[in-house]
């Protein structure tokens, strides 16, 4: 008898040890998921990271860039500045979209109203970042020229992170790289080099390597005129006609910046002139006018990224 109250009572230990075990064990897996519903971010302000909650509701975006990317993930966005919205995010000007000021002039009082649960920058607003931040839980998304798909990627992983969209995010990157090898392929066959310039005005800047059209260099493989142009000169190194026919590049992709802007387009009268009839890209038809939209106001998202791959894949191909 003694011995059938032992083993009853030593079965009975351990049915309560192993219930016990699996009450912990539950605690511990619910405490993991708490923190699976937030993200860490760490940028250039938020150096020591920030826990963002998952899935924010409303969010306020001023870098074009992350809106680009949220657009082709399928997340909404409650705000952001109407001031110059790339046409193929045009749908953003509908009204249930509020208007939350400029690029360089946000209006915090209207911010403040919708009380974003997000607020995402770029560099236009990084003056600014800590009024932002009384408002909201902001961060900070823009690209590294001197590492452009390095940052591309890291914001998209974030945005994925964030938005709960990271199996999207991937596949999105992946078609990105599968269509930049092919792009760099064709390039690598090219014999010719090219100069990027923006138009602005009555005014001529060029950009080379490393700098804000760097990948068309850098990452696409275009080969460049001219390597000693100031990568850091962030609206581009000022240049004269005498340069473009010193230079004679045989691809000339222009950005016109007034056209970005809602201001007059001077790009066509700039580069279609007496002066520089003679350099090869101009003979020989081979003068690429970008969309401003992809590459002056949207530089970095997934969808800008595809449309500049696109463009400059059938501007060699002319």
């Amino acid at each position: 008898m003694k011995k059938v109250l032992v083993m009853f009572v030593a079965v009975l230990t351990a049915i309560v040890v192993a219930a016990c075990g699996n009450q912990g064990a539950k605690e511990t897996t619910g405490g993991e998921s708490k923190q699976k519903e937030t993200v860490t971010v760490t940028d250039q302000f938020n150096k020591d990271g920030i826990k963002i909650k998952k899935n924010p509701k409303k969010v306020v975006v001023f870098s074009m860039g992350a809106l680009d990317t949220l657009d082709k993930l399928g997340v909404e966005v409650a705000g952001l500045p109407k001031q110059a919205i790339p046409e193929y995010l045009s749908k953003y000007q509908d009204d249930k979209y509020a208007n939350v000021g400029g690029l360089k002039e946000p209006d915090f009082e209207k911010i403040a109203e919708l009380k974003p649960d997000l607020i995402i920058i770029q560099g236009r607003q990084a003056d600014s970042f800590d009024e932002f931040s009384k408002i909201a839980p902001t961060i900070y998304i823009d690209t590294d020229t001197q590492h452009y798909m390095k940052s591309f990627k890291e914001n998209t992983k974030v945005l994925g992170q964030i938005f709960d969209k990271e199996d999207q995010a991937k596949k999105e990157l992946a078609a990105i790289d599968k269509q930049i090898a092919d792009l760099k392929k064709q390039a690598d066959k090219l014999d010719k080099k090219a100069l990027v310039m923006m138009a602005n005005d009555s005014k001529m800047t060029a950009f080379g390597p490393g700098s804000k059209y760097g990948l068309i260099h850098d990452v696409f493989g275009i080969k460049a005129t001219d390597d000693s142009l100031d990568p850091s000169a962030k609206h581009g190194q000022s240049i004269s006609y005498e340069y473009l026919v010193k230079q004679n590049p045989d691809y000339l992709f222009v950005v016109d910046r007034g056209a970005a802007i809602g201001e007059k387009s001077s790009a066509k009268q700039i580069v279609e002139n007496e002066y520089v009839k003679e350099i090869n890209a101009v003979k020989n038809n081979h003068v690429v006018y970008l969309d401003p939209g992809l590459w002056y106001l949207s530089g970095g998202g997934l969808e800008s990224m595809a449309g500049m791959i696109k463009e400059i894949k059938a501007g060699i191909e002319k």
